[in-house]
């Protein structure tokens, strides 16, 4: 009897093992093994024109935060790279408040509209997704540009004498990223606020806090799981952003992943590429892990 259990139980492993073999197959091919290339790639000395020569050198990783001179050999920081990796954490934490700003009043109000109209307000928010992004960016950059709509309607108005030039600028970037991720600090908040029980600000009110009071103690403690994960939904993909700082900011206002992009393009130093992508990588496990901590001790607390 304990034999043909025991025989039951390993046939039952054997083919949940078989069912999730094509699952298994294309996480390693397409998640794993491109991540274990990367590795590799870091570790090895840049060749004469792209690629790699098959040797083990530290200097990708060290060409991350240091610069060795051309003349006298001396190694220092290297400002460059720095001041790209510090303008893309800054970039990123701006777009994540900007977001943060307009997208929980937006989600707001759409949660506390009737039933029927919740659906027609949230077809509005997702109907960039439809859309490419290089096509949202570059409406972004008809908006801005020196004779964009922005500045004809500023001369319009007398406000101006000559157009206000914002393209090219941290400025651009930074109104382009936040255009583009807005709706994925929306709909997770939205979700929190529609799980809210609005008869406990009411419950509030009735015992004579306040408006800040149960906005404070009693509204974005419940929702505080909704502004976490939208945080993080948009400050990874900012983090990493390439196509919008691309257009937006060119070569004057260069984010990591735009820095990235050139090291396997025409800087033609593939192990920096590749240690400037893991240190992307590592820069967004970090953010995950916070929002892991975050989420787990609220839950602990509640």
């Amino acid at each position: 009897m304990i034999d043909a259990e025991a025989q039951a139980l390993r046939a039952d492993t054997r083919r949940r093992w078989a069912l999730a073999l094509p699952a298994v197959t294309i996480i390693a091919l397409f998640s794993i093994l491109p991540l274990v290339v990367v590795v590799v790639y870091s570790f090895l000395a840049p060749g004469d024109f792209g690629n790699v020569r098959w040797q083990l050198s530290f200097e990708g990783w060290s060409s991350v935060l240091f610069e060795r001179d051309i003349f006298d050999d001396t190694v220092s920081l290297s400002d460059a790279h720095l001041t790209i990796l510090g303008r893309s954490v800054a970039l990123s934490l701006a777009t994540t408040l900007i977001t943060l700003f307009l997208g929980v009043p937006t989600a707001w109000f759409i949660a506390t509209r009737p039933q029927r109209q919740r659906a027609f307000w949230l077809f509005l928010i997702t109907i960039p997704f439809w859309t490419n992004l290089l096509v949202r960016t570059i409406a972004v950059q008809e908006m801005i540009r020196a004779d964009g709509v922005f500045n004809r309607v500023l001369m319009g108005l007398g406000l101006i004498d000559a157009p206000v030039q914002m393209m090219f600028t941290n400025f651009a970037v930074l109104v382009g990223m936040a255009y583009v991720f807005l709706p994925l600090m929306v709909l997770p908040v939205y979700a929190a606020i529609e799980r809210f029980d609005f008869r406990l600000a009411e419950a509030g009110y009735d015992l004579y806090a306040s408006r800040f009071y149960c906005l404070r103690k009693v509204s974005l403690p419940m929702v505080r799981p909704g502004i976490i994960a939208g945080s993080i939904l948009v400050f990874v993909p900012a983090l990493g952003a390439y196509v919008t700082p691309r257009i937006m900011g060119g070569g004057k206002s260069m984010m990591l992943g735009n820095l990235i992009e050139m090291q396997f393009g025409q800087g033609r130093n593939w192990p920096l590429g590749a240690a400037l992508s893991l240190t992307l990588t590592a820069l967004v496990l970090i953010a995950l892990i916070w929002y892991t901590r975050l989420t787990s001790g609220g839950r602990n607390r509640g």
